[in-house]
């Protein structure tokens, strides 16, 4: 079990830098979506209210786009390179290409136990689109090689597993009473200040475990149903498949797992996504009626417009979460990288001649925070996403000279 950044144990090194990204697809509320000004005094538009506490630390960014999933078909064409930026072909052999998170991934995850996490909180379509393209593209965002999508993990519990490297018998057993003894010896080291960080951080902890058993021993009765019934557990539906019926505790379930793993430093690379394009995730809790993707084909409405805004709140949720754990005078969220978008900017047009893009957090004061950027209006050789992901990976250490369409940084980044 991995510890949090303690001032009595620092090293000189500064803290690490992180990244993740969050995707919902199936795009955003037209019209809600807009940050005016900058800073403290930055104005949000309805659909981003959420990160009203964060506005000094978060940049929206307007007018990027992706060449290669425009023109192409709508959704599978639009989701299967979001993150890569290259061409993505029809018919049953798949072919993407890496992504950012990936090369971050064999990057500075290797510096970490755990290279990267892919979560998701909707499972992967199988079959193709009727514009021919494999729903894989739909389903996935996080791709390893050119054919092969990484694997999203679903279960809260095997992802809790693999971050504390919970196997075998010690599924069953707390973390924290494994490592009981060494937390009471290292309190008796430590200042009083960072006593008090571990304690809360152990109570933290102990909260996501409490979740996570119960979702542990669903789990676990989805199964011998599944077998009793010769099925696969993928075949059944929520929550017969030991899934969250409350999609609320599977998001932040979801969010806080990342927020440990980078707190610990057990990964520095994570991807959630939220809901898979053509999701057909239901928000009961919402007093909505139509599924996600049913729903974004009226998205100048009431009820899209209460399903995005779950979903940027899920964004808040992890964010501040983060910003919460102190390292020194800064926090985890001020040395990460929060990357939040959509595959397009309406579903009820399939439109993606620009997509919503909102970061948090300032790599450790690399990144410029507290701004509303513009580039719809700079040429298309200068709006790309993957230019955005160049600088980003600039400021991470991890220098390209292009990345899937793009060869230059996106300009004023």
């Amino acid at each position: 079990m991995g510890l949090p950044w303690l001032e009595s144990l620092a090293a000189a090194t500064p803290p690490p830098q992180r990244f993740a990204v969050l995707f919902m697809g199936t795009g955003i509320s037209p019209g809600r979506w807009w940050a005016k000004g900058s800073g403290v005094g930055m104005e949000l538009g309805e659909s981003l209210k959420p990160l009203e506490p964060l506005k000094a630390k978060i940049n929206v960014i307007d007018g990027l786009f992706n060449k290669w999933a425009t023109g192409q078909g709508i959704h599978p064409a639009m989701t299967g390179n979001m993150l890569s930026g290259v061409p993505i072909r029809k018919g049953s052999i798949i072919q993407g290409g890496i992504t950012i998170d990936q090369v971050l991934a064999n990057r500075i995850g290797q510096e970490s136990p755990q290279p990267s996490m892919v979560l998701a909180c909707e499972r992967a379509m199988t079959g193709f689109h009727e514009s021919n393209f494999s729903n894989a593209y739909s389903s996935h965002i996080s791709w390893q090689s050119s054919d092969s999508p990484v694997p999203n993990e679903m279960y809260p519990s095997l992802a809790f597993d693999s971050l504390f490297e919970n196997g075998g018998r010690l599924r069953n057993t707390s973390v924290l009473d494994r490592v009981k003894d060494h937390a009471v010896a290292l309190g008796g080291k430590i200042s009083s200040t960072d006593k008090i960080k571990l304690d809360e951080y152990l109570a933290s902890v102990r909260e996501v475990e409490r979740g996570i058993e119960r979702m542990r021993t669903d789990k676990d009765k989805a199964e011998e149903r599944a077998s009793g019934a010769g099925r696969p557990l993928s075949a059944m539906k929520r929550p017969q498949d030991g899934l969250p019926e409350d999609i609320r505790d599977h998001t932040r379930l979801m969010c806080d797992i990342i927020a440990l793993g980078f707190q610990t430093d057990k990964t520095r690379v994570a991807s959630l996504l939220l809901a898979r394009d053509l999701s057909a995730l239901y928000y009961p809790f919402l007093n909505v009626g139509k599924q996600h993707h049913g729903a974004s084909h009226y998205d100048t409405e009431a009820d899209y417009q209460k399903i995005v805004l779950f979903h940027v709140s899920q964004l808040a949720y992890l964010a501040q979460r983060l910003d919460s754990m102190r390292e020194g005078e800064s926090s985890v969220l001020d040395h990460s990288c929060l990357l939040f978008l959509s595959n397009m900017w309406s579903g009820t047009k399939h439109d993606n001649k620009k997509v919503p893009v909102v970061t948090i957090g300032g790599l450790g004061g690399k990144l410029k925070t507290g701004r509303a950027l513009d580039y719809y209006d700079s040429g298309d050789e200068n709006r790309k996403l993957c230019g955005l992901y160049l600088g980003l990976m600039d400021r991470m250490g991890v220098e390209l000279a292009e990345f899937g369409d793009a060869k230059a940084r996106l300009a004023g980044l």
